[in-house]
């Protein structure tokens, strides 16, 4: 069976990063694309990704060009794994709208532009997987994050519209929905919150993991399984759903 060709976004760090490491355990060509050269050549260079390309995914033509310098180096992408996303917090009434367009150019329209680059392709051959990472805020509110949670649900929104308009082709479009977990965006969740409230950091991970019927966050770890499962090849009748790693927090 031919390898398939793997794109992670988000991919120098954290969930991203541990994604492109499992399916690179599978057999897969791995495309990490992130901001920071340094962080990917990192990742490269401890073997979790083969290639790397660097782009601002809410910059469109930036996205472009590192689109087809990954098609350049291993060939039109099987997979497509928009992990791209970040948050950032204050009361509703204090937030400035702006917050809102930079939460869907983040969190969205990057996801969108490729899927819209890997489609053609995907369509010519008949096959492919796409997965979204999303959030439990895709599923459920939080208070504090608004324009996040709205930017969330609107990716499980495409996730959905993509999964019916594109099934007859063969290829699925998935979300995976982690709830609060050991990763960058959780870490600098929390230092934000320490220099806005001055508490201590370990009350506000406990606060974090209270959201998990576990009594805990999740591991980078359970995320990338999730996603992984629904990359792979056997998963063809699995279309169009929110799965959620939260460990029990949403049904």
């Amino acid at each position: 069976m031919r390898a398939r060709h793997v794109l992670v976004t988000g991919g120098s760090r954290g969930i991203g990063r541990e994604i492109a490491r499992k399916m690179m355990q599978g057999g897969d060509i791995v495309t990490v694309l992130g901001r920071s050269e340094a962080q990917l050549e990192a990742v490269v260079g401890a073997g979790d990704a083969h290639h790397y390309v660097v782009s601002d995914i809410t910059c469109e033509k930036e996205l472009d060009n590192a689109f087809h310098r990954a098609v350049a180096q291993a060939g039109a992408i099987n997979v497509l794994v928009n992990n791209a996303g970040g948050s950032s917090s204050a009361r509703f009434a204090d937030m400035a709208m702006d917050a809102f367009v930079q939460a869907f150019r983040l969190n969205v329209l990057g996801a969108a532009r490729l899927c819209q680059l890997v489609l053609p392709s995907m369509v010519e051959r008949r096959d492919g997987r796409i997965v979204n990472v999303a959030s439990t805020a895709a599923l459920r509110g939080y208070t504090y994050v608004s324009p996040y949670v709205t930017a969330k649900h609107a990716l499980l929104g495409l996730t959905r519209s993509l999964a019916l308009e594109y099934a007859r082709y063969g290829i699925t479009v998935n979300a995976v929905c982690p709830g609060f977990t050991e990763s960058d965006l959780v870490r600098d969740s929390v230092e934000r919150i320490v220099r806005k409230s001055g508490r201590p950091a370990e009350d506000i991970r406990t606060e974090f993991a209270r959201f998990n019927p576990r009594g805990c966050l999740n591991s980078v770890e359970e995320v990338a399984v999730a996603a992984a499962f629904l990359c792979g090849r056997e998963a063809g009748a699995i279309n169009g759903i929110a799965l959620p790693v939260a460990g029990g927090e949403v049904g």
